[in-house]
């Protein structure tokens, strides 16, 4: 008898046990489920009975107003960075829409100066002709025609190169190759910022469009009324860049990094080489600008001076009292016009002062880049000190070697004040 009841109690344990084990895994897997239907059937039973109030259990709900404020938050969020992310796309479709407009007209341009400087040597080289036969014809209805003919050449020659000093084609095509180059750059950047950076924030549109439109001062597509003085009284670096550029703080980023990359021997060095740059590259390429710009002044106002003077002397062939000096006015000088105007627009000497002025406006970006850098009080705020050293030394052409023996060899220079021979630049 006490064995069957042992064996009784064994059995309801274990069905008891058994039937415990089921509820819990059932119930686990209920929780785990996250099944709908009890919100369903509570929010059914609310409509139907509207003095019944019943709730769900937060077990079967997995609501409650802290997540929905946060998936709200994060959906807002992932809204604005799509934005940003279109709108900088956006940016970067323009961009590629002024690579191909910059790239049409340098073409265009330059097409202007290789067909009117042949047209003017070809109208040039015609008058002196004409002019000759003149000289030579003797009297009578031939010399009359041949000096008409030869003076309205050389007076149309002198319009002509009167304009074509003015606009300068030479160094417009210049101006519209270096903003195709600076466009590009600035689609790159683009690219690598959506590439690297997650998420995309305002401050980085801002900086991309205020990048764009400072493109677009610095290299205007019109003529008129926008075109770049080609012969102003200062010669000043050609600047493509915003005048403030503003810089984000990244609190984050500069907790990451104690020094950010930036130490004495890195500040000392950058001061040398931003010494040498103003010292040596800015003020040779201010010094060449402005003897580039005085040579194309000279052959701007000689090449019309010497057609019109030729077109006098074609007016005064077979004029008693000038014998044939009216002839030699009028062939020698249109040659010599000849020469001058292929010197200025064949030697596109508005092209070297061009490129010149761009180089000293390069130079005057880079100081201003290691001098905000180097004001900047926080290191967390500045640009990483490795990746800057990198950058300053692979845009002067130099290894990081040969940027730290530059700025040893400034600094030994001014500790024994000798002259700075060596510029910092090795590209140009």
């Amino acid at each position: 008898m006490a064995t069957i009841q042992a064996s009784f109690c064994s059995a309801s344990f274990s069905s008891a046990s058994s039937r415990k084990t089921k509820a819990t895994l059932y119930s686990q897997n209920f929780e785990s489920s996250h099944l709908s239907v009890p919100r369903l059937l509570v929010n059914e039973l609310n409509q139907r009975n509207g003095s019944l109030n019943l709730t769900a259990t937060s077990s079967d709900l997995d609501l409650n107003p802290k997540s929905d404020n946060r998936k709200g938050s994060n959906l807002g969020d992932s809204i604005s960075d799509s934005n940003l992310v279109q709108e900088l796309y956006a940016i970067m479709e323009i961009v590629v829409d002024r690579i191909e407009m910059h790239n049409n007209i340098k073409a265009q341009r330059d097409n202007w100066n290789g067909l009117l400087l042949n047209s003017v040597n070809g109208m040039t080289a015609t008058a002196a002709i004409m002019a000759g036969l003149a000289c030579v014809s003797g009297s009578g209805p031939s010399i009359l025609s041949l000096k008409i003919s030869s003076s309205l050449l050389y007076m149309a020659v002198t319009g002509i190169v009167l304009v074509m000093n003015k606009i300068q084609p030479s160094q417009l095509a210049e101006e519209q190759r270096n903003a195709s180059r600076l466009f590009k750059k600035l689609h790159e950047e683009i690219k690598t910022t959506l590439a690297i950076k997650n998420p995309v924030t305002s401050f980085d549109v801002k900086v991309a469009m205020e990048k764009v439109l400072a493109l677009d001062k610095a290299f205007p597509l019109p003529l008129l009324g926008t075109m770049i003085e080609k012969f102003p009284q200062v010669v000043e670096p050609a600047v493509w860049w915003p005048e403030e550029e503003p810089k984000c703080h990244d609190q984050n980023m500069s907790d990451m990094f104690e020094r950010n990359g930036w130490n004495e021997n890195l500040e000392e060095e950058m001061k040398e080489v931003l010494g040498v740059m103003k010292g040596r590259d800015s003020a040779e390429y201010a010094r060449l600008s402005n003897m580039v710009l005085k040579v194309n002044k000279f052959l701007a106002f000689c090449g019309p001076l010497l057609t019109g003077s030729a077109a006098i002397g074609s007016c005064l062939i077979g004029l008693p009292g000038f014998g044939s000096w009216g002839a030699a006015f009028g062939v020698v000088l249109g040659a010599l016009g000849t020469v001058v105007n292929s010197l200025e627009h064949g030697g596109q000497v508005g092209m070297v002062f061009e490129m010149y002025r761009s180089s000293a406006g390069f130079f005057k970006l880079m100081e201003e880049t290691i001098e905000s850098n180097l004001k900047e009080r926080e290191v967390g705020d500045r640009e990483n000190g490795e990746l800057f050293e990198v950058k300053v030394a692979l845009q002067l052409g130099r290894s990081l070697s040969e940027l730290r023996d530059l700025a040893r060899a400034s600094s030994l220079s001014s500790k024994f004040q000798q002259a700075k021979e060596e510029c910092a630049s090795k590209l140009f």
